[in-house]
């Protein structure tokens, strides 16, 4: 129940962290997303990534026909689905056409996550069988004896929704404004930090499950340790995290203002840090010791910062840095676990920890080939047809009101008798600063005019329809 709970805290990062002229628009897709998930898991996702087959994929469990007994199982894995779906929409915020939006969805939680599932997590045995065991497994592995290690998902679940969000992001381009005519980033506020603060509070206790919950018991003689280290070096790992982002930004963020650098602590890039931590722990969590847990969110705070930079260095629009937060975060993580765990490289030093790491590096090569063999063509078929992105005039007003016709922020809800001031703004019949900052309405309604949120702190009277 507390990892479904990160989905609004999903919706609540993203909300504050676009426009105030999108945020219907990205809410309504955080809320499909469960619902997407929810339908496209029971028909299909399960069966592909727990049913009998092959190590590669499963083949029964259609529609819900699966044992009583998994119903359990079913929830928990559902989420996880729908989270890696979440993921992609911080990539394409702002841009994206709806139906894309639900294509990709459907066909991430349907098919492409629920067979990285099977090979990474499904190890139950059908009738003795172990062709039905996924091939990242111990005993059926590339490398006999050795084991993919990816306790709560950071490959699985993180570098899945990490390179679907870099497909989606590369062909849909940057959001207009973005770049300069020299190719230089521009800055594009969110409309609301609060919001993006609660989301990303919401994320960190959602973690604490969804790392603990991972080991999907809590009954049998030692579940009780294993969950609770989880859920400590999740915060270990956050917290490492949240201080380097911090201290990073304050460093390397100074500008110059009347020949005087000035430097600042920064609330938003501080939150994707504590997230970029937990993401990374998410593979070791269950075995680290909470050393390895605080050097595993050190580092990933360097990963996720310089990574963020350099994905909008090479022209990659993420508004939500899910590439570095989820996908490079994610692969620290893969590297990071058979480094620190208790049996791992830097206490043992075995040839068996070594095979981990071989193990983990060809699994996240996995993940990432088969991902974006998945999305790059889907995404490519949807903008061939002229399905992915939005018009650009669109695009520049906003999609709340001409996709969904519900303004997050409608003037009218402003309070009593705004409606009567913005009537005599729009014929000019108000004198003073009021009348001269909107004079430029003109004869338009109030119903003709919409405002939006340009990121700056102004809000700008814009014709709603054509």
């Amino acid at each position: 129940m507390i990892v479904f709970l990160m989905q609004c805290g999903f919706a609540f990062l993203e909300a504050g962290a676009v426009r105030s002229k999108n945020t219907t628009n990205i809410l309504l897709k955080n809320l499909l997303d469960s619902s997407v998930a929810g339908l496209s898991y029971w028909a299909l996702g399960y069966a592909f990534a727990f049913g009998d087959g092959t190590g590669f994929i499963g083949g029964s469990g259609f529609f819900g026909t699966f044992p009583e007994a998994d119903l359990s199982k079913w929830f928990f894995q559902m989420v996880f689905a729908a989270t890696a779906a979440t993921i992609v929409s911080g990539g394409v915020a702002e841009r994206c056409e709806f139906v894309a939006y639900l294509t990709y969805s459907i066909v991430l939680t349907a098919f492409c996550y629920p067979v990285i599932t099977r090979w990474a997590w499904h190890s139950n045995v059908s009738d003795g069988h172990p062709s039905n065991v996924g091939w990242l497994i111990d005993g059926v592995s590339v490398i006999p004896g050795a084991a993919y290690h990816d306790f709560a998902g950071s490959g699985v679940v993180h570098v899945c929704g990490g390179v679907a969000a870099l497909c989606g992001a590369v062909l849909l381009g940057p959001r207009i404004g973005k770049y300069d005519s020299q190719g230089r980033a521009v800055a594009i506020p969110g409309h609301s930090v609060p919001l993006a603060a609660l989301g990303g509070f919401i994320l960190m206790f959602g973690f604490f499950a969804f790392n603990g919950g991972s080991q999907f018991s809590i009954s049998n003689e030692g579940d009780g340790v294993v969950v609770a280290r989880a859920v400590v070096n999740t915060i270990i790992s956050g917290s490492a995290a949240g201080v380097t982002t911090i201290l990073l930004h304050r460093m390397f963020s100074a500008t110059k203002r009347n020949c005087i650098r000035h430097s600042t602590w920064s609330l938003l890039s501080t939150i994707n840090g504590v997230l970029g931590g937990m993401v990374a722990i998410c593979a070791g969590a269950n075995m680290m010791h909470m050393w390895g847990a605080f050097i595993t969110g050190f580092i990933s705070a360097l990963v996720y910062y310089f990574g963020s930079m350099l994905v909008e260095r090479i022209g990659i629009d993420d508004p939500l840095d899910a590439v570095a937060v989820h996908g490079l975060c994610g692969t620290w993580g893969l590297v990071a676990a058979p480094l620190f765990i208790i049996d791992g490289i830097l206490l043992s030093g075995s040839r068996k920890s070594a095979e981990v790491l071989a193990m983990n590096l060809i699994g996240w090569l996995a993940i990432v080939i088969w991902t974006a063999a998945i999305c790059l063509p889907m995404f490519g078929l949807l903008k061939l047809c002229k399905m992915l992105r939005v018009e650009e005039d669109i695009e520049m007003k906003g999609l709340d009101i001409p996709k969904h016709a519900e303004p997050a922020y409608p003037s009218e809800a402003w309070g009593d008798g705004w409606g009567e001031f913005l009537k005599a703004t729009s014929t000019g019949l108000v004198t003073g600063s009021s009348s001269e900052a909107t004079s430029s309405s003109g004869d338009k309604t109030p119903q003709e005019l919409s405002y939006v949120h340009h990121g700056n702190g102004a809000f700008q009277m814009e014709v709603e329809t054509k």
